[in-house]
């Protein structure tokens, strides 16, 4: 073979060489343009699934709507017009003591202080309502929905006390006692559904009402509710404490604060001697704002 035949042989050789590499190269680069695109899909399929997720939840948060609370359709029949479910001596939702002091609580399931609350005065508010010495208006709000990690314990918890409170008043207080003996820390996501059905069904609540609990249809019923009235007690100065805004508790005693429940038996003693709300009021407690 012939020089000038080496060099035509060697050029092809080289010429195919080279598309060869141009061939892998292009492989190459598709198969790496697939696995970007495929990757940049799962990605954008993540966010999308993320987005959808937010706006159920945010949807399912905010659906409710600035109305007064005399105009929210769904309210439980055991609440009093102005709001709040009164309980008497027979210690069902919807009875009252006649001729005597009127209590009105105002709590978040939430609130540690309201939790305090309970361990000072759970047994003198149980006294006072089964004695006849008073009739105690319990009005579970939510102001505290910002600490329960996104769950939106307190609207939850306090639509799940009004849907007992309609469907099986008979249950209503022991199921109140209940949420406060199970009450979840500030900070955490509170309890699920499920959980305070459960708490429903040891406290007494037939295990239909306590179901509707468990599926949310408690606070589909009832979150307006708890929504209309929050913010009419939020806007009420008269409920406001020192600091100038509405937290919890808010304790009145025919219609007038009561600062000093933090002292043991205060509370029972100021009904027993005729409603007087007491004029050594401590430092206000009302702090969950």
């Amino acid at each position: 073979m012939s020089n000038k035949q080496n060099k035509a042989q060697r050029r092809d050789e080289a010429r195919a060489q080279a598309l060869a590499i141009q061939q892998q190269q292009a492989q190459r680069d598709r198969r790496n343009r697939l696995i970007v695109f495929g990757a940049l899909g799962v990605a954008v399929a993540a966010l999308v699934a993320v987005a959808v997720f937010i706006l159920m939840n945010e949807a399912e948060r905010t659906a409710v709507d600035d109305v007064p609370l005399a105009e929210v359709e769904n309210v439980p029949a055991t609440a009093l017009e102005g709001g709040g479910i009164p309980v008497g001596a027979d210690l069902v939702a919807g009875g009252e003591n006649e001729g005597v002091p009127v209590v009105d609580e105002y709590l978040d399931y939430m609130c540690p202080i309201c939790g305090q609350f309970e361990d000072i005065n759970g047994a003198d508010v149980e006294t006072m309502l089964t004695e006849g010495d008073a009739t105690v208006v319990f009005h579970p709000v939510s102001i505290l929905d910002r600490m329960s990690s996104g769950s939106d314990f307190s609207t939850r918890s306090a639509s799940a006390a009004y849907w007992v409170a309609d469907r099986a008043p008979e249950s209503f207080y022991a199921f109140n006692e209940a949420l406060f003996a199970n009450q979840p820390s500030e900070n955490t996501s509170g309890l699920s559904d499920d959980e305070m059905a459960a708490i429903a069904e040891q406290a007494g609540v037939p295990a239909d009402v306590a179901a509707g609990i468990a599926d949310g249809t408690a606070r589909a019923t009832f979150g307006q509710y708890v929504f209309s009235l929050t913010n009419e007690a939020s806007a009420n100065e008269d409920l406001w404490n020192a600091n100038g805004g509405f937290g919890t508790p808010t304790i009145l005693v025919d219609g007038e604060r009561f600062e000093t429940w933090n002292q043991p038996g205060a509370l029972l003693a100021a009904v027993q001697g005729g409603g007087a709300a007491g004029d050594t009021a401590t430092e206000d407690e009302s702090a969950d704002e």
